[in-house]
């Protein structure tokens, strides 16, 4: 076993990998960007060496300086984590000449799966069943429409270096296939520096289930399957193992071809075969075909650890050391179900955007696991990707599993950065989810009912009052009611002001918009009219938060509402730091409500701005190639007559 490894990586994943180091009896080495001088991780490690500026490619980017940091620490090993530098075969063949061992699958085996049409090529030949699409080198555009014409509509167009949702186009009818295939291929180029894509026929009921690999170089096993159908924008969200409806037919076939995939090249390591399953007719053996594999640890690894039993950390550190596979397929086997679900910083009713912010409180519950990369006080910047934590619950059925997980996303509580976390909570309560009727297309056709927000009613209102009033110290006392002065005080709460008679200790009446509340602190429990509302009050800086049931957050002051500024008044802004990489309008340009303004980057991602109304654009204040913070208009339409 090493003595010492380094973590080419930040964030929950390489803390994840200091834990099993760590109880392996392994030292370990950290790097980190200026944005990351105070992170988690850097605070974990042992040792911890600066690699350069907060945009990766000036640091997690920078393999020679990763490698220059393992060499002067003396760690033996690189560990990748996932993402960065995880799957850059150069990466690797850098690493293992410096003398290092690269803690995962070798150069050879990630060139073979790297490009995604390439790699179906090969899986042919090894008897792996591949989707029906194009996937040769003849990037013309006019060649590639030809090609989605004869594989028929709906078509999916895919980067061929792609991952993570990054660089792919759902495409339903013909005239909307160029400016997809321009879109797809300019992420492409941004995000994996290579536009090429290639043409997958899309399965109209689709399930996504990728299986768990794992080898020594020669032989592999496979750890069971994972269901990743709840994904939105080909983003995962909720993970589960095993796949709801999974037959013994079924698995041993999707096992059996993972198998074969793993051992066509030779794979060394953790790695995932992703495959798209034609979910129409239940889960059939011959309904299933291969997508791509990941040459790395997956995200959702987690799930699989809690259904065997097994650190896949520990076995890639084990494996990567020398010794042979942990076990058999003889040896494993499934127990009981598992879920992840990913809680990000994004702002759901704007679309999912990305968010920043200062994680002012920070909880997770007990009785579940929480992977993280953050503490209380941490910011979320615009550099990296917005997770502040992964949410895994494990039950003996998957009907107590999934009632775990909807009790562990309750008693999470986040202040400080909007977050998916009530997003995910519909999500955890949606009935058809909750049957196993699962596809890739369920967040899609609800979308309206699971980001509908739920309007605080009085108790919530009162107790934010109280809480703004400084009544509340975190449910364990209130010695405000007996340390304040006057008996009656006013509060405003997002411009509603509240009234708070003071009539006990413990004691108070709330009076908003003409109604009234009696609460009551009763055994450190809040009750509300009688009623115990079962809800925690923080207050941070600005802002007083109301946990559980469901998360409530009210500002203490009347911001001004940038949003509703940018809608009413003609104002298009960026909605995130970011780079503009695209303008496509000009003065004096007439645009309808919905046409494409401006495309920006953040965090690893496009987003393209659209216009609100109807108008005339009235200034460009933006430029392609120009880094924006957030907030700053960049269109400005004329004022409506």
């Amino acid at each position: 076993m090493f003595k010492k490894i380094l973590i080419a990586n930040r964030g929950e994943i390489a803390c994840r990998v200091i834990d099993t180091a760590r109880k392996l009896g392994v030292a370990t080495v950290a790097v980190y960007s200026d944005a990351d001088a105070t992170a988690r991780h850097v605070a974990m490690a042992d040792e911890a060496v600066h690699i350069g500026g907060p945009r990766p490619s000036d640091s997690y980017l920078k393999g020679d300086h990763i490698i220059q940091a393992a060499i002067a620490t003396g760690a033996q090993a690189i560990h990748p984590g996932y993402g960065f530098l995880s799957e850059n075969p150069e990466f690797v063949d850098a690493v293992e000449a410096a003398g290092l061992t690269f803690i995962g699958p070798s150069a050879a085996a990630i060139r073979a799966m790297g490009l995604k049409d390439a790699a179906k090529a090969l899986m042919e030949r090894a008897g792996v069943p591949v989707v029906p699409g194009y996937h040769g080198e003849n990037q013309d555009p006019e060649h590639l429409a030809g090609a989605a014409e004869a594989i028929g509509y709906p078509v999916l167009i895919k980067a061929v270096a792609g991952g993570g949702g990054k660089g792919m186009r759902l495409v339903e009818r013909h005239r909307d296939f160029a400016a997809a295939l321009e879109s797809a291929q300019g992420e492409a180029r941004t995000a994996f520096g290579n536009p090429a894509v290639l043409i997958e026929k899309f399965v109209q009921q689709p399930r996504h289930i990728e299986v768990q690999v794992f080898g020594d170089g020669i032989h592999a096993v496979h750890l069971f399957e994972r269901d990743c159908s709840l994904q939105r924008r080909h983003q995962k969200v909720i993970e589960e193992a095993p796949a709801p409806g999974m037959t013994e037919a079924m698995r041993a076939a999707m096992g059996q071809a993972a198998v074969r995939a793993a051992e066509a090249i030779g794979y060394k390591g953790a790695g995932t075969v992703e495959f798209i399953v034609d979910g129409s007719e239940g889960l059939r053996p011959d309904r299933f075909w291969f997508m791509e594999m990941n040459t790395r640890l997956q995200v959702e690894h987690p799930v699989t650890e809690a259904i065997t039993g097994i650190d896949l950390v520990e076995w890639q550190l084990r494996v990567a050391s020398g010794e042979p596979l942990p076990a058999s397929q003889a040896d494993l086997a499934i127990k009981g179900h598992a879920f992840e679900a990913r809680l990000y910083a994004e702002d759901v009713p704007a679309g999912f955007l990305p968010a920043t912010g200062t994680l002012t409180h920070l909880r997770f519950p007990e009785g579940a696991r929480a992977d993280t990369g953050v503490r209380p006080g941490d910011t979320i910047s615009p550099w990296y990707d917005p997770m502040i934590a992964k949410i895994i619950t494990h039950g003996p059925t998957r009907a107590i599993a999934l009632s775990r997980l909807r009790a562990a996303l309750e008693a999470t509580e986040v202040a400080g950065s909007v977050t998916n976390l009530s997003f995910l909570g519909a999500l955890a309560r949606h009935e058809g989810f909750g049957r196993g009727e699962v596809d890739t297309g369920l967040i899609a056709r609800d979308i309206d009912g699971l980001t509908r927000a739920s309007a605080p009613d009085l108790a919530v209102q009162a107790l934010a009052a109280l809480g703004a009033a400084g009544l509340d110290t975190g449910g364990s006392a209130v010695a405000g009611f007996t340390l304040w002065g006057p008996l009656r005080r006013t509060v405003t709460l997002d411009g509603l002001s509240a009234q708070i008679d003071v009539l006990a200790p413990n004691h108070a009446r709330v009076a908003i918009d003409g109604a009234e509340a009696e609460c009551r602190l009763i055994s450190d429990s809040w009750w509300v009219n009688g009623r115990p509302s079962g809800a925690r009050i923080v207050l941070t800086p600005g802002r007083v938060s109301i946990f559980g049931p469901g998360a409530f957050h009210f500002d203490l002051t009347d911001p001004l509402d940038r949003r509703s500024e940018a809608a009413g008044g003609g104002l298009t802004l960026s909605p995130m730091p970011g780079l503009v990489k695209a303008v496509f309008v000009a003065a004096g340009q007439t645009v309808k409500a919905g046409d494409r303004l401006a495309v920006l980057e953040a965090m690893k991602m496009e987003h393209t701005l659209a216009a609100a109304r109807d108008g005339t654009v009235a200034e460009v204040l933006a430029s392609p190639g120009q880094q924006v913070e957030a907030g700053v208009a960049l269109i400005r339409l004329e004022e409506e007559p």
